[in-house]
């Protein structure tokens, strides 16, 4: 690898949601983890100055709660259905991914954005919406593929050739895009992620609270069934079950943050409402695959860049 054009691939192999948001900086992001197993993730990153590329890798399903960079004009295509999701710094989505998934990334940043007049009004509506191109597959395996050969090679491509690429694929790509849904389907999709952006900053704001579903309705602002069918299509699982997992994963990060000599588990699990200590160790066990015990013994030492090593 030469000097004067230094490609670099950075790779980070995670073993924590909250490790999994370390390691893609910039983003405003918010894991949970869904599905019960030992956690494991990778996030591969290339920094082509103004221009980002990322693939990220998660084996449980995982609640993203997430906005890109302010400024940023983001091409995310998801590999679990192939669609290409278009954001902005304005962008801002709640949803849960599938277990085993795997999306690459192609990101903007501001600087570019303004200096290639990349027009955000051209995109009104089409932001979050699920878009649908035969180039979507090809596009992102290329992508993948080439983050994994600039890792080997000592001979990597001009960074300005690259980026040009980058910047023609994804807008060919966007210009032959259909949008997946029809209009109605778009518009009810959009009130979906609403009230679960109004219930996901509760439950971030009071996280202690364990409402019923007739008040958690009232902090949505709809109906009962219109929250029930929200919960549904972007969680496939009840509100209560939806509450209770991040519940748990709040009690998890606690206990990675403290020590055996500033706090117990029962403790820890007072403070995410969990009253009964057998059914929270039990319920917690199911989902991390390990006690909260085992968790709270584990030695965590912060180092100077924020990482936390075992």
């Amino acid at each position: 690898m030469t000097a004067s054009n230094p490609l670099h691939v950075q790779a980070f192999n995670t073993l924590d949601v909250a490790e999994q948001i370390r390691a893609t900086p910039g983003w405003v992001q918010h894991y949970q983890q869904m599905s019960p197993g030992h956690f494991a993730g990778q996030v591969r990153y290339l920094d082509l100055q103004g221009v980002e590329i990322y693939e990220e890798c998660m084996n449980t399903r995982v609640e993203q709660n997430f906005s890109a960079p302010p400024g940023s004009l983001a091409f995310c295509f998801d590999r679990s259905d192939n669609a290409l999701y278009v954001l902005n710094g304005e962008s801002h989505n709640i949803w849960i991914t599938p277990e085993n998934y795997q999306e690459v990334a192609v990101v903007f940043g501001p600087e570019f954005v303004q200096r290639h007049g990349l027009s955000v009004e051209r995109l009104e509506g089409l932001f979050m919406a699920p878009l649908n191109s035969q180039q979507n597959a090809l596009f992102s395996r290329w992508l993948s593929g080439t983050l994994t050969r600039l890792s080997h090679t000592l001979d990597p491509p001009s960074k300005d050739a690259l980026t040009q690429q980058l910047l023609d694929d994804c807008l060919f790509i966007l210009d032959n895009a259909c949008v997946c849904l029809d209009r109605g389907a778009l518009q009810r999709r959009a009130g979906e992620r609403t009230i679960m952006k109004r219930v996901g900053e509760w439950a971030a704001d009071t996280p202690e609270e364990n409402l019923n579903l007739l008040e958690l309705s009232h902090v949505a602002e709809v109906s009962l069934r219109q929250l029930q069918h929200a919960f549904k299509t972007y969680t496939g699982m009840a509100p209560t079950q939806w509450l209770r997992l991040r519940r748990l994963n709040s009690a998890r990060r606690e206990l990675l943050s403290r020590t055996v000599t500033d706090t117990t588990v029962a403790e820890v699990a007072m403070n995410w409402s969990f009253w009964h200590l057998g059914r929270f160790s039990s319920s917690y066990r199911a989902l991390f695959k390990e006690l909260p015990s085992d968790t709270l013994k584990r030695a965590c030492v912060t180092q100077p860049n924020g990482r936390v090593h075992r």
